[in-house]
């Protein structure tokens, strides 16, 4: 059998997705339409085939619109795959129009909203081709009930095509629980992910200004990520303040989780946020807003805090409940955290779960 995924980032596939990857290779031939930003030769090791494929995540010129069209018909037409599988908007949009087109089987992945339906108009201007794109989807496979309700309620999908998953799970021998370590530097936030304003920085920048400026060494922010929108001079501003560390994009975040005491995402939205996931897997609590993909990794006051979207006195709020806690609270918040990732986020049982919706 042969299985033709078509993504937008082998890096993140790699870093998401390798353990289904590797289920899919048990049964059979793996081919890979992607643009080639990192780990690609990790799959050709693996047995994999990579097709390079050019596609820019959030362009909207038409004629390169029509070029990834064109690519995809042509790796759809010389490959004849049994079953392609599709992850992110274009992908999802563009490949399952023509597999429903070429009756070719395929199921998609969305992997959450986007700043698409954060609007009553633009939810409308996209519902259209979604719905048709997916009409002859095997399986559509979402990372929270939010995002799912929003496509049944609007007849983008009927409930019985639906799939949820506990996002794409996170792999609990690679991120280990590992000791609280000593706040003797002060207490370490640490911020992973992008650097942009949807993932909450203006309220992060404000709330990490005020508790500086009250705490002082007793409070560190540690922020490791790379720029998306123009924060560089904001980011740099801080580093001379001394409000911050910025680390830049590191590969392997596991050293980062360890060395926090606390990991902190104020998104806007996510499909399912997978820093929570590893931040918890590692022991560490959290702190992220109430929003579907963020909310689902916290139990409030358990394993961390909740904040209201878009409000940088609630983010400021929580993080100063953090603080308020004993050291030993602190750790016994991060390991309750860890034990929640191995009651209902174990990616292998997610890796299982796809297996069976893919009726393979």
């Amino acid at each position: 059998m042969k299985f033709l995924i078509v993504t937008n980032h082998s890096y993140m596939l790699w870093q998401f997705r390798r353990e289904l990857v590797e289920a899919l290779l048990r049964r059979g031939e793996v081919v890979i339409s992607t643009p080639f930003v990192g780990h690609e030769q990790d799959f050709m090791d693996l047995g994999c085939r990579c097709i390079e494929t050019k596609l820019e995540r959030r362009g909207t010129n038409p004629f390169h619109e029509m070029e990834l069209i064109h690519s995809y018909h042509r790796i759809l037409k010389s490959e004849k795959p049994d079953l392609v599988i599709t992850y992110s908007i274009k992908p999802n949009l563009y490949a399952g129009l023509l597999c429903r087109r070429m009756k070719i089987p395929y199921c998609a992945n969305v992997q959450g909203l986007g700043t698409a339906f954060q609007s009553r108009k633009m939810a409308a201007l996209v519902s259209g081709p979604y719905r048709a794109a997916l009409r002859n989807a095997r399986a559509v496979f979402f990372e929270n009930e939010a995002n799912a309700k929003a496509f049944t309620e609007r007849g983008i999908l009927p409930p019985g095509k639906v799939t949820l998953l506990s996002g794409a799970g996170v792999n609990l021998e690679r991120y280990t629980l590992t000791p609280y370590p000593p706040e003797d530097g002060g207490v370490r936030f640490l911020y992973l992910g992008r650097i942009m304003r949807e993932k909450g920085m203006d309220e992060l920048v404000s709330a990490m200004r005020r508790l500086k400026a009250e705490e002082g060494d007793n409070v560190q922010f540690d922020l490791v990520g790379f720029f998306e929108e123009d924060y560089k001079p904001t980011i740099d501003a801080l580093c001379r303040e001394g409000v911050i560390r910025f680390h830049g994009f590191q590969a392997d975040p596991k050293p980062w989780y360890r060395a926090s005491h606390c990991v902190v995402l104020p998104s806007w939205h996510e499909g399912m946020s997978n820093v929570l996931l590893e931040g918890a897997a590692t022991g560490r609590a959290l702190i992220t807003n109430d929003i579907p993909g963020c909310r689902e990794a916290v139990e409030k006051g358990v394993t961390g805090f909740l904040s209201i979207v878009k409000d940088a006195d609630s983010l400021y709020g929580s993080m100063r409940s953090f603080l308020a806690l004993s050291p030993e609270e602190r750790a016994a918040m991060g390991i309750r955290g860890r034990e929640k990732m191995e009651r209902e986020f174990d990616r292998s049982r997610v890796v299982d779960a796809v297996i069976r919706a893919l009726q393979i």
